[in-house]
């Protein structure tokens, strides 16, 4: 299939109409398509075309069309995800919705290069990616504010349960996962650390840098509700153990996990970056404490959806040797916890 034909008519249409607009593009359905790797549950495209009077290396007109996994709405409500991007794009924090059609949506290019995998471990890029989560976190948004990590592991168990094999139910026990939710959420019930508004998939490839300003842009926000902060961070710190553009994109090396030293500067920049006083030592030990027992729900939930994704998505990424390795860091480091 060429590539052009994985852009849907509907779209085609809304970037025709998009392009008719701007003076400087001649030919608005002479589109160049190019597949953008490291999404897991969407396929997202860059489209280009070219732009008169601009030399040679400078930037043409460009958007972004993401078109939406088969299946994955067992994931999350697509319609709480677009009322999400609206009020992203209304408050400056993300790139602007051009358009929707029926499996998918046009939003802007946002001029910025995605992190690499190797950048999250970037002592200066980690302090920035800090203070932006701080500000993630701090958004009012509209709806309600109650936590909803428990009952998305819940749910995700009972897809998980009715779409997998017997075999796989077995070796992942997934018939005594509810007892163990159970129990983690006993565990973390005393946690005091404040409750905000939580990416809850922050990957490097979900972080968007200007060279320039040094800005960040958080974008995605499928995943984003309302959970406990130190959780939103312990998995932003399972996802440096990931390069989903490596040639074996499903494979994860836990050895690059943060050590204490790196996980104590990225919390103590996090806390002072709304100009508060230094944080104590009792406070970050205390966070730094229960993000260690969030990562263990991390590795639950993205190990679940591992298994859920086998059955629904088409991407090629191997999803439950994914779900293997989340599952195994759990039974590994729960003992420990």
């Amino acid at each position: 299939m060429e590539v052009l034909d994985r852009i849907p008519s509907e779209a085609r249409k809304i970037l025709h109409s998009l392009a008719s607009e701007w003076s400087d593009v001649t030919d608005s359905r002479a589109i160049e398509v190019v597949p953008l790797k490291g999404a897991l549950t969407n396929e997202v495209f860059e489209i280009n075309w070219v732009a008169e009077g601009r030399s040679e290396g400078e930037r043409g007109r460009k958007v972004l069309v993401r078109i939406y996994g088969e299946g994955v709405d067992v994931f999350f409500d697509r319609e709480d995800e677009i009322r999400t991007f609206e009020f992203m794009s209304r408050h400056g924090q993300g790139p602007r919705l051009l358009g929707r059609f029926n499996n998918g949506r046009v939003e802007e290019f946002i001029h910025a290069r995605t992190l690499s995998a190797t950048d999250l471990h970037d002592p200066e890029i980690s302090a920035i990616i800090a203070s932006k989560l701080r500000e993630f976190h701090n958004l009012d948004m509209p709806g309600s504010k109650r936590v909803h990590l428990w009952d998305r592991l819940r749910n995700w168990l009972k897809a998980a349960q009715s779409l997998c094999s017997a075999e796989q139910a077995k070796e992942f026990c997934l018939d005594t996962l509810g007892e163990q939710i159970s129990s983690l959420e006993k565990l973390l019930a005393g946690d005091e650390h404040r409750i905000g508004f939580c990416h809850n998939d922050l990957q490097y490839g979900n972080i968007m840098m200007d060279e320039e300003t040094k800005q960040i842009t958080i974008i995605d926000y499928e995943y984003a509700g309302f959970n406990p902060i130190a959780y939103d961070i312990a998995n932003h710190f399972c996802e440096m153990a990931a390069d989903y553009h490596s040639d074996t994109p499903h494979v994860l090396d836990y050895r690059k996990y943060p050590e204490l030293e790196q996980r104590r500067r990225f919390v103590h920049i996090y806390l002072k970056s709304s100009g508060e006083e230094d944080p104590s030592e009792a406070e970050l030990d205390d966070l730094l404490d229960s993000i260690e027992k969030y990562a263990l729900v991390s590795h639950l939930i993205w190990g679940l959806w591992g298994i859920i994704s086998e059955q629904v998505n088409e991407i090629d990424f191997d999803y439950v040797a994914y779900a293997r390795q989340r599952f195994q860091q759990y039974r590994l480091r729960k003992p420990i916890l």
